[in-house]
């Protein structure tokens, strides 16, 4: 059985995204890059939904580095139900059940799958309990009102077992959770 590993960037008051806010936040750093590049060369299925391949589509070359390239070679799934066609290579849209779909894909896929953005594939998967790994990288900015797509908003409680951590560039944190499965503490 294959893991699904969601990987969100964020500030620390938990926006996924802000309307003033560079790319990374504006702290982009070595170790960050070497991360990324760690990561995306790593055997994977990519899940993404339609507004973040529209994103990641509609760069422009200028901001596409290698990165970009890996992205382009590996299996990626965008889960759409009015995206027809995509234009990047081994790319497929499903228009079914995302939850059935990620089941089959965790059952009988021979790589792990890792979702990019795309929260609110994150958030079905979280609360379906489909979610391995839930990888946080946590910028240290607090954006406030400029906040864009708050992550956890409406998603169920659960809790989770911290299973690493480590800051990049002395100033972005990378912590990584697993589901328990367990009801939260209540009082």
């Amino acid at each position: 059985m294959q893991t699904l590993t969601v990987d969100v960037f964020l500030s620390v008051d938990g926006w996924a995204g802000s309307a003033v806010s560079p790319g990374f936040f504006g702290y982009p750093g070595p170790e960050l890059e070497r991360w990324i590049d760690a990561e995306s060369a790593l055997p994977r299925t990519v899940v993404l939904g339609r507004r973040t391949y529209e994103a990641l589509a509609g760069l422009p070359d200028q901001a596409r580095g290698d990165t970009t390239g890996r992205l382009l070679a590996t299996d990626k799934v965008v889960f759409s139900k009015t995206l027809g066609t995509t234009s990047w290579p081994n790319t497929r849209v499903c228009r079914d059940d995302l939850l059935g779909e990620i089941t089959r894909l965790k059952r009988y896929g021979d790589v792990p799958l890792r979702t990019m953005g795309s929260l609110s594939v994150a958030r079905q998967l979280l609360d379906a309990h489909l979610v391995d790994r839930l990888r946080l990288m946590t910028f240290p900015l607090l954006v406030g009102a400029s906040g864009r797509e708050p992550l956890f908003e409406d998603v169920a409680s659960a809790d989770l077992e911290l299973v690493g951590h480590r800051a990049l560039d002395g100033r972005v944190l990378l912590i990584e959770y697993r589901p328990t499965g367990r009801d939260i503490p209540r009082a």
